[in-house]
């Protein structure tokens, strides 16, 4: 999917969702692409606070908080990532700090704008799962390349604990600060 030489914002996001490794190889080492792995983030937020409302009324404030919610988790997904996967996890050629992960990580959560279609009757529940899954693949792929893995399992190891570290963070600021979901 990746062509010769940089590739514009919109090719990036569809090398993401498309799992291109050369797309997150890109990613980490352009220094100038954090302003859009920041503004992919920001877009995933705000579409999963709109799909929220699918599962009941959510105000604009609800969703003003959910984004905020998935951008601290994003932040806090990479902190955590890099320290599991460089410091606990690391393999002989990881080589990597926190602003590539944050790159990489945050065109990894491309799938989440496809949560802005929960807000339809009846496929809320599905389009969160199949979103969450798209991106833990798509994440994996990321850490891959970030860290410079040759095992996608070393991957799958650090996403999972990143993920289910991040996950509790979201829940825990979710259940002591979120809106009320009737």
């Amino acid at each position: 999917m990746a062509r010769a030489g940089r590739n514009t914002f919109l090719q990036r996001l569809m090398g993401a969702m498309a799992l291109d490794p050369t797309i997150y190889e890109e990613v980490e080492a352009d220094r100038g692409a954090s302003a859009q792995a920041l503004a992919m983030v920001i877009l995933a937020g705000l579409a999963t606070g709109v799909g929220a409302r699918g599962f009941g009324a959510i105000s604009v404030a609800g969703i003003a908080f959910i984004s905020v919610a998935v951008l601290l988790s994003w932040a806090a997904w990479a902190l955590l990532t890099f320290e599991v996967g460089v410091r606990l996890m690391p393999a002989p050629e990881t080589r990597s700090n926190p602003s590539e992960l944050r790159r990489t990580i945050g065109f990894a959560a491309t799938p989440g704008v496809l949560n802005v279609f929960a807000i339809l009757p009846n496929i809320t529940r599905s389009v969160f799962i199949v979103t969450s899954i798209w991106m833990l693949l798509t994440m994996i792929v990321a850490v891959r390349h970030a860290l410079d893995y040759k095992s996608t399992a070393r991957a799958v190891a650090v996403c999972v604990c990143g993920w289910a570290l991040a996950l509790t963070i979201a829940v825990v600021l979710g259940v002591l600060f979120g809106p009320t979901v009737s």
